[in-house]
Formats: C-alpha cells, sequence, structure tokens
C-alpha cells in the first residue's frame, strides 16, 4: 500500500533478499552473547556507583592513554560533545578523572585517572580479561592472533 511504511520483513528481503544463507545469524547471535557477558560483570560494577557503560569507556581509554585530550576522546569514541560532557563531569567530580589545562594551548584539556580511576579501571577490566583468558585457552593454540585478527577486521576501517 503506497504511503505505508514497511515492516522489518519487508525490509529485510529488499535488502537481502530471500537467501538467508547469506546471513551468518550464528556468528550474530554469539557475538550478540558474547558481548551481553563481556560488559555484564563491569556493569555490575558500575552500576554500584551510578554508572553506566559511558562512564566504562572513557575510564578505560583515559586510564590507557594518559593526558590524552577531551578532542581525542571524542574521536576515539565517537560521539558528541554533549554525550561526553554530561559523563565526563560525573567522572570529574566523583574523583575519577582529572581535567588539566594544556601546556601550550590553555583551551586545551588533558584528561588523566586518579589513583580512584586507576583502582575503577582495573576492577572493571579484571573480570573482562580473565573471561578472554579462559575462552583463549579453551580455543587453542594460536587463538588470540586469530581473535585479534577477526577483531581488527570488524573494526570499519574509517573508523581508524
Amino acid at each position: 500500500m503506497p504511503g505505508r511504511p514497511k515492516d522489518n520483513t519487508d525490509y529485510l528481503t529488499e535488502v537481502v533478499g530471500e537467501d538467508e544463507d547469506t546471513i551468518d545469524f550464528e556468528i550474530i547471535e554469539l557475538l550478540f552473547f558474547a558481548y551481553r557477558d563481556f560488559t555484564g560483570d563491569p556493569d555490575a560494577i558500575l552500576e554500584k556507583s551510578g554508572f553506566g557503560r559511558a562512564h566504562h569507556r572513557v575510564v578505560h581509554f583515559v586510564n590507557r592513554e594518559p593526558g590524552m585530550t577531551v578532542a581525542d576522546l571524542l574521536d576515539t569514541l565517537k560521539i558528541t560533545k554533549q554525550s561526553l560532557a554530561r559523563v565526563l563531569k560525573q567522572l570529574i567530580d566523583s574523583g575519577y578523572i582529572r581535567q588539566v589545562t594544556g601546556p601550550e594551548d590553555r583551551r586545551q584539556r588533558m584528561l588523566y585517572t586518579t589513583e580512584e580511576g586507576k583502582a575503577l579501571a582495573r576492577a572493571l577490566a579484571e573480570p573482562q580479561s580473565r573471561r578472554i583468558a579462559e575462552a583463549l585457552a579453551k580455543t587453542g593454540p594460536g587463538a588470540r592472533e586469530t581473535v585479534k585478527r577477526f577483531l581488527a577486521n570488524m573494526k570499519n576501517a574509517a573508523a581508524d
């Protein structure tokens, strides 16, 4: 019917065609479940502080690259200034991140994790690292390099 929005079935049939063999539902579902479980452990830790996944990402990347600028973090996370501002303010006010004016450009804001921020980043990463190590051990020799290559190839090239 003209003017009527198509339901998902119509859209999928148009985009993918009738051949469902071209869609790897098994891998898609495994990725959904792996992501759910991978983020579940840190989510439980973050919830105690009233934080969410956006806070996790900020703490993770600032901890991994001390002194990164707000502009670098925006580029890494691919989020808006407005989204970052709220999360960053909460992390600064809570004592997990500190912001320092750039030495050459006073408009530049460099970010560092505090001791509390480093401890939080570690607490969030430990269960994830354990989960990865267990999965790699069960997968066998060469798994780490294969997984790294697979995940690197899953990233959008334009996002780098």
